[in-house]
């Protein structure tokens, strides 16, 4: 009887997340007006009706046997399996009749929770430990958590992109944030280590590629105290930095002049002026707010500026790393992140000013490294030493590591805190301008 106790007093704060991490996903789907459920906001991502069967079905597909539960929809299970990275392949051309009903959807959603939950309860009470493949319930717990926290933000930034009229809007967050004008300035960073990855073997939940844990050495660099802002950028615009064409790769040239790429996805221009897409609004471009944009775009404006984007390790020790060698747990120090160090953990809908939070800046100065927004790197996506996908899920890292994704490091708005521990990875394509993300220069 302590026995099973004890399992459910570690295992509650697990279901307990699950429901909010639900409460997460739930509400985003509510700004969807239910006749635009079947838009696909971004050409490369599937409909929005996807995502909301996706959710489940991957919960049942990771837990349903090792809790010994068999499938009713198994047809459905296969459908919404599996989302979209369309590197090499031409766009998804399917129809909203290929979909089934929003009623059919949601009454599959209801179904999967309830025989989830239900098993759920019991299995944190059982004697025996489930295990997949040698890994313990707790690891699948937080799988199935973080996948779904990881889609509320992917959902986030595809509801950006959908019209302003098929969305239902919500009441505003938190005041805009005055703050003083942004000076720029790059930051000098010594020579030094930075740690990169997780120990295989601890007590904290990791994806397949944080490990193994390994120490590099860094070379003394600067890095800009700030995120690029959109005035700088405008900036660079408006210096022909789209027309330039020494400034582009040969493959971000092509893409940019296929795709007729000329600012970033955020930005819309009328009478002349540039607004700036929101999440339920259109407003005059913010420009000390963070630029958004993709690899290539942020690869462009790093060279015009005479400058490079970060690699992985430099990004990681100037967040992270200390003076006196050692480490913190994040750039600010050792305390659990909150809304004071900075925009993050689904706090805001949209982007703030880049020296709004001072209070989060790392052991160098360095600003904002985590939240309002990701920051790309100039480092390939690829296993570190000693990786192992994980046998149950297989496909999460393995499938990315093909050369045509770069890494990302820090967190947007809407990722949430668990989220922001200092291994953690991103990684996109480098043509890929809707997601959250920013970037910062260092000079060498």
């Amino acid at each position: 009887m302590l026995a099973a106790q004890g399992e459910m007093a570690v295992r509650q704060p697990l279901l307990d997340r699950v429901s909010d991490a639900r409460r997460r996903s739930d509400a985003l789907f509510s700004l969807v007006r239910a006749d635009s459920m079947y838009e696909r906001p971004i050409p490369e991502r599937h409909r929005t009706i996807f995502y909301l069967g996706h959710l489940e079905a991957f919960d049942w597909n990771l837990l349903h046997e090792v809790l010994d539960l068999r499938s009713s929809h198994p047809e459905l299970d296969r459908l919404f399996a599996f989302g979209i990275d369309p590197v090499g392949g031409g766009l998804p051309n399917d129809q909203p009749s290929d979909w089934p009903s929003l009623k059919a959807v949601r009454d599959y959603v209801a179904r999967i929770r309830a025989t989830l939950d239900e098993r759920l309860a019991a299995a944190v009470l059982e004697p025996q430990d489930h295990t997949c493949d040698g890994f313990p319930l707790d690891t699948l717990f937080n799988v199935a958590i973080e996948h779904r926290l990881m889609h509320a933000e992917t959902l986030a930034y595809m509801l950006h992109q959908l019209l302003l009229d098929q969305k239902i809007r919500q009441v505003a967050g938190p005041p805009s944030l005055v703050t003083p004008p942004v000076i720029h300035r790059m930051v000098p960073i010594p020579a030094g280590t930075a740690t990169l990855g997780l120990e295989r073997g601890g007590e904290s939940f990791g994806w397949d590629n944080e490990y193994e844990a390994r120490t590099v050495q860094v070379p003394a660099f600067e890095i800009d105290q700030y995120m690029v802002t959109n005035g700088q950028y405008l900036d660079f615009m408006a210096a022909g930095g789209y027309e330039t064409r020494d400034l582009w790769s040969d493959d971000d040239w092509n893409w940019k002049a296929a795709h007729g790429v000329s600012h970033p996805v955020f930005w819309n221009k009328a009478s002349g002026a540039w607004l700036y897409r929101t999440m339920f609004e259109q407003i005059p471009l913010p420009l000390d707010w963070p630029v958004y944009g993709s690899h290539a775009e942020a690869a462009a404006y790093a060279r015009w500026a005479g400058k490079s984007l970060p690699t992985e390790p430099e990004w990681q020790r100037a967040a992270y790393g200390t003076l006196d060698g050692g480490k913190r747990p994040y750039p600010w120090g050792s305390e659990p992140p909150n809304s004071n160090f900075g925009n993050f953990d689904f706090n805001r809908w949209d982007p703030a000013p880049v020296n709004a939070f001072p209070r989060g800046r790392s052991a160098f100065g360095v600003d904002g490294m985590l939240g309002n927004g990701w920051e790309w790197t100039s480092t390939v996506f690829a296993p570190f030493p000693g990786f192992e996908p994980f046998p149950f899920y297989r496909g999460y890292s393995a499938d990315f590591c093909d050369g045509k994704h770069f890494v990302m490091k820090g967190g947007s708005a809407r990722t949430a805190k668990c989220m922001l521990r200092s291994t953690f990875r991103n990684w996109f394509q480098p043509h890929y301008q809707y997601v959250y993300a920013g970037f910062r220069c260092v000079s060498r």
